[in-house]
């Protein structure tokens, strides 16, 4: 089984990138919705009892959890130490069910790959880029964030040339989903006859 890491900076059409390989039949982990579920479920007990008053009804209000624990480095390590082992959990189920079900190829969707070194675990990289003015379109036709916002998270990002530059695959997003979908379709048939290279 070969293990694809998906990633690109916000804006670039990650989310739909991802949801393109799962609807060609290859299992995706998505590493932002297995934090959702843990914070609806089992971390939310152990991120009470470290941060009081950052759960509502059992499960982690993310605003509070997030002014918590944005500006102090300590206890974003602390929040890692309870998230992160929970997470190596749900990784392995999801490995252990592709297995199961002899998937040849797996994604692994994670927006901080390079930021975190996980591409060191896995065997090839896809990078999602467009240009940096639809990258803004998008993201600020949300309506959920401002120029400022914006520019604060694109400045704790990899630069995207240089996502570029480390990945395997570049998909273009810029042109629609068809031009996805073929670069889809080679990827695939391209990363099975790649050697396997996680640590």
């Amino acid at each position: 089984m070969r293990i694809l890491g998906l990633t690109g900076s916000i804006g670039m059409g990650k989310s739909t990138t991802a949801k393109l390989f799962a609807e060609a039949g290859v299992p995706v982990y998505d590493a932002d919705a297995a934090v959702h579920q843990l914070y609806e479920g089992e971390a939310a007990p152990a991120i009470e009892a470290a941060f009081p008053g950052t759960t509502v009804n059992g499960k982690v209000d993310r605003t509070k959890l997030s002014a918590r624990v944005v500006h102090d480095p300590a206890a974003i390590k602390q929040l890692e130490q309870i998230v992160h082992p929970m997470l190596g959990d749900s990784r392995k189920k999801f490995f252990a069910d592709a297995e199961a079900a002899k998937a040849p190829v797996v994604v692994l969707d994670i927006p901080l790959l390079f930021e975190t070194g996980g591409e060191k675990r896995v065997d090839a990289v896809v990078v999602v880029s467009t240009s940096p003015e639809l990258q803004r379109e998008r993201v600020l036709a949300r309506g959920t964030m401002d120029e400022a916002k914006l520019d604060a998270i694109i400045a704790k990002q990899t630069p995207d040339a240089e996502k570029r530059k480390r990945a395997d695959f570049v998909v273009d997003t810029s042109h629609g989903l068809e031009p996805v979908r073929a670069q889809i379709k080679h990827i695939l048939a391209e990363v099975v006859k790649m050697p396997q290279r996680r640590v």
